[in-house]
């Protein structure tokens, strides 16, 4: 179908109203960025970092919307925080909220009334408070020990009333918390991954060890095997290959199907299996991460990997055992 002239002005509309949105959302955080220098932010990391409770993070509306979204990156990056709404707060909640807790409370005026209990209740027990919003002469903003402000520049809404700026803003002071508060507790990529065992996040952190066949499961044989050993070792352990070791139980070769098919005749199981092993195969520690198993057999164009550690192997990895946990 043919773009008429209207569809094509809709569409030249729509790339100027994206455009508008995006640079009025740019320039907020470029204002959010002016703000971050009075001192605050480290104020509010070192009570955060110090607190012996957990982070709560309340909000209504797309406030609360954004407010779980950073209680979530908290929680996944080692510092412990959950939401709680405010209106359930009010309903019996507010016991969820303890005096070694710190409060982080979210609302863009200040002024929302369904933070009122959650406000008190903090007053109340002495409960730490930061408070996130725009306008520190407001009710939020005067109850906080310390204020984050969030820049006042209007909404990317034609209207100016649709929370577009002001969440986005909000949201990235929220990563600016998480990202700060990971560094401070020096977070590795290994406590990610016990906090992300599931989905993509989970098999890419993945590592040799929680993926590779050991013990018994392991093809292995004395260098000094005849071919008919190895071919029973490799066939009844399914792995398509089989390592030897020497008298030191140090890996000293490898045999694989594709290996023997390549040297099969009549003679073959007359040899000795020194004769024919790959003598030093490629191997790799079990610390690594299972992506660099999974380079290392794509770039060799192999589909085995034995596991060593100071010479002798502990495991070994097949290419298919990576494809099963998701490793591409």
């Amino acid at each position: 179908m043919l773009n008429t002239p209207e569809k094509m002005l809709n569409s030249q509309n729509d790339i100027l109203s994206a455009q508008k949105t995006i640079e009025s959302e740019i320039e907020t955080i470029k204002k959010l960025k002016e703000t971050l220098s009075d001192g605050s932010l480290s104020k509010a990391l070192d009570m955060m970092e110090k607190a012996a409770g957990r982070i709560i993070l309340t909000g209504m509306g797309k406030s609360g919307h954004i407010a779980r979204k950073i209680a979530a990156s908290l929680a996944s990056t080692g510092t412990p925080s959950f939401f709680v709404h405010p209106a359930e707060a009010s309903h019996g909640d507010l016991g969820m909220i303890t005096e070694q807790d710190v409060v982080v409370a979210i609302s863009n005026s200040g002024e929302s009334k369904e933070l009122i209990d959650i406000l008190n209740y903090c007053k109340r027990f002495g409960i730490s408070l930061i408070s996130i919003t725009k306008n520190p002469d407001s009710a939020l903003g005067k109850a906080g020990d310390i204020v984050l402000r969030l820049p006042d520049n209007g909404e990317a809404c034609p209207l100016g009333l649709a929370p577009t700026n002001s969440t986005t803003a909000t949201l990235v002071l929220g990563d600016i918390l998480m990202v700060a508060m990971l560094e401070r507790k020096g977070f590795s990529k290994e406590d990610f991954n016990e906090r992300h065992p599931g989905g993509k996040l989970g098999s890419i952190l993945q590592r040799v060890s929680d993926l590779m066949h050991k013990g018994n499961e392991m093809p292995l044989l004395s260098e000094k095997s005849d071919m008919q050993a190895a071919l029973l070792e490799m066939t009844s352990k399914c792995l398509g290959c089989v390592g030897f070791v020497d008298e030191n139980g140090n890996l000293t070769g490898m045999l694989t199907d594709g290996d023997l098919r390549r040297c099969l005749n009549a003679q073959t199981f007359n040899k000795d299996v020194y004769s024919v092993m790959t003598k030093n195969p490629k191997t790799i520690s079990k610390d690594a991460l299972a992506q660099e198993a999974m380079k290392l057999m794509n770039d060799k164009k192999i589909t085995n990997l034995f596991v060593v550690e100071n010479g002798k192997p502990i495991g070994v990895i097949h290419i298919h055992d990576l494809l099963s946990a998701g490793i591409v």
